[in-house]
């Protein structure tokens, strides 16, 4: 299950030699590449430091934060690879974003891992009695 949690991040790291020798442009790719491994870093931080706290409105502020912080550096990385490379970076970027989200959104559906659900999950059936 945690090759599947990670798939998004993996996808992100086993594209690099495509990028490379397809000639595409390599600047967006560091960028929005960068920008998904730290901000799946800080989520995961984020989500950590959540699951520990028990104030309802903390932990909401927490994952809202989480969340909001997250699309920003996303949004900012693909802006900085469009103006400091160019329209094709910026492309790139935000199309490899896309796609490691979308692995991550499916994955995180298929192992049903939402952020804030305890660990070790139980095993077997609940009892009836």
């Amino acid at each position: 299950m945690t090759l599947l949690r990670y798939l998004d991040v993996c996808l992100v790291l086993a594209t690099a030699p495509f990028v490379l020798i397809a000639g595409m442009p390599m600047l967006g790719y560091l960028v929005g590449a960068c920008a998904w491994l730290l901000t799946r870093a800080g989520t995961a931080l984020v989500h950590e430091r959540a699951r520990h706290v028990c104030d309802p409105k903390v932990k909401a502020g927490l994952q809202v934060a989480g969340m909001m912080g997250r699309v920003w550096i996303v949004a900012l990385a693909v802006i900085l690879a469009r103006y400091a490379g160019s329209k094709d970076d910026g492309i790139m970027a935000a199309a490899l974003v896309l796609a490691a989200f979308t692995v991550y959104f499916v994955m995180s559906l298929i192992t049903r891992d939402g952020p804030l659900r305890d660990r070790p999950r139980p095993q077997g059936r609940p009892s009836t009695s």
